[in-house]
């Protein structure tokens, strides 16, 4: 039984012609095997190839289910909140479809990394900074057009270096007030919706 939110790994993918009950199809298919993280149930589904190759949906990978029951991929970031007295550090995106939209830095999770781990690593290669991670903010679950994002955000401080902006193509320190007034990514307004919130319970 395939769940909502319930996060696969992919175990294997075969033509829909091995494995899979024949349907009635309009486009080329395939058998996707998954394997469930919390039951360990295997499930196989058919998937339109178009559907994994636009999702980038592979053997290895982790998957999940949107509330629509659609696939997508499954995808693990962390984000730092820095800040800095009254002032939260705020980057422009320098690449890809959301480019010059503003966001929190961070990054992905890598296999064998903590949370904490990635943030340091990522946050150093993106800003040339060494950071303290500080308490969990909240965990965002979003649904992109071809993936989930599942991103920790914590609150953080710079404890060594100088910031250089390595990938993004702008940066801003803002006070909470002042935060909305940026184009955010969609993920990252949740973000800076809780952020403002605390910021006027005087949190």
């Amino acid at each position: 039984m395939i769940r909502k939110m319930e996060i696969y790994k992919v175990l294997q993918i075969t033509e829909a012609d091995y494995g899979c009950e024949e349907t009635d199809r309009k486009a080329p298919e395939a058998c996707v095997k998954l394997q469930s993280e919390t039951t360990s149930e295997v499930n196989y589904i058919d998937v339109p190839e178009a559907i994994l190759a636009e999702r980038g949906i592979l053997e290895e990978k982790r998957v999940c289910f949107d509330k629509d029951g659609n696939l997508h991929k499954y995808v693990r970031v962390v984000a730092a909140v820095i800040r800095e007295g009254d002032k939260i550090f705020a980057t422009a995106r320098g690449y890809g479809e959301y480019k010059g939209h503003w966001e929190f830095p961070g990054g992905k999770i890598e296999e064998g990394e903590t949370p904490q781990e990635a943030l340091i690593r990522e946050i150093h290669e993106e800003l040339a900074v060494e950071i303290s991670v500080e308490d969990l903010i909240m965990t965002i679950e979003y649904d992109y057009p071809t993936f989930h994002l599942s991103m920790d955000c914590f609150w953080a401080k710079i404890e060594a270096g100088q910031i250089e902006l390595k990938e993004a193509e702008a940066a801003r320190w803002l006070t909470a007030d002042k935060l909305s007034e940026l184009d955010w990514l969609p993920a990252d307004r949740k973000l800076v919706e809780k952020i403002i919130i605390n910021s006027d319970a005087g949190q």
